[in-house]
């Protein structure tokens, strides 16, 4: 439920954008204003405000006299937005290697430590928050902390991805990456960081095929992957 001392807009718009991109409400689903409302002891006209926002968002489409759906994943989207993130983080890690002191490096082998602690029994939201803690670590250590939030919203479909990989992707295999870029980081390895970083972000590209194959109607764009 919602808090009600707090604006009831933004709340009812991070929970149905996090519900989206969790998967909880599913790729193709019709969302309707009169049950949205019910669900949440609200107006209709915060719901509507918040489908617009969504709809910015490309995270529902509003198709007339047929109702709102929450759109399929985009491939193409997806694949654009690792591009792109692949680009920014291969720079901000080779910044780190460069000038990463004792307090970084004590900062980053936490982040591994507490990956680690919680792979085996933490829910995948859980688990992906430690994900991103890490590389948000990594950004503030090269001088960009907001870098983490210019590409949260670029990043959008492609967490719909990861949520859906949560559940099939070894979490050992994606800890160990981590722990390869901070060995490289360790070393003052510039070139070997970067390397590690483009091997872990370009891991979504090799296991996307076989997501899409599993969940076909929750994709659009597949073409995107031949």
């Amino acid at each position: 439920m919602l808090e009600q001392s707090a604006a009831v807009g933004p709340q009812l718009h991070r929970v149905l954008r996090d519900r989206i991109i969790r998967g909880d409400i599913v790729p193709g689903s019709r969302v309707s204003e009169t049950e949205i409302a019910s669900a949440y002891s609200v107006s209709r006209q915060p719901v509507r405000e918040t489908f617009i926002k969504l709809s910015e968002e490309a995270l529902v489409e509003v198709r007339p006299q047929r109702g709102t759906f929450v759109t399929l994943i985009s491939v193409p989207a997806v694949l654009t937005a690792r591009f792109i993130r692949e680009a920014v983080e291969a720079d901000i890690v080779r910044r780190v290697a460069e000038t990463a002191d004792a307090a970084a490096l004590d900062a980053l082998d936490a982040s591994i430590a507490e990956q680690r602690a919680l792979h085996a029994a933490a829910p995948g939201d859980e688990f992906m928050r430690v994900d991103e803690d890490f590389h948000r670590t990594l950004a503030v250590l090269a001088g960009y902390a907001s870098v983490a939030d210019h590409l949260e919203d670029l990043k959008i479909h492609m967490n719909r991805v990861r949520h859906i990989s949560a559940r099939q992707v070894s979490r050992e295999r994606l800890i160990g990456q981590h722990a390869d870029i901070v060995e490289a980081i360790r070393m003052r390895d510039a070139a070997a960081a970067v390397e590690a970083m483009r091997i872990h972000l370009r891991e979504i590209v090799v296991d996307l095929p076989g997501i899409v194959q599993a969940q076909p109607d929750f994709f659009i764009g597949t073409g995107a992957l031949r």
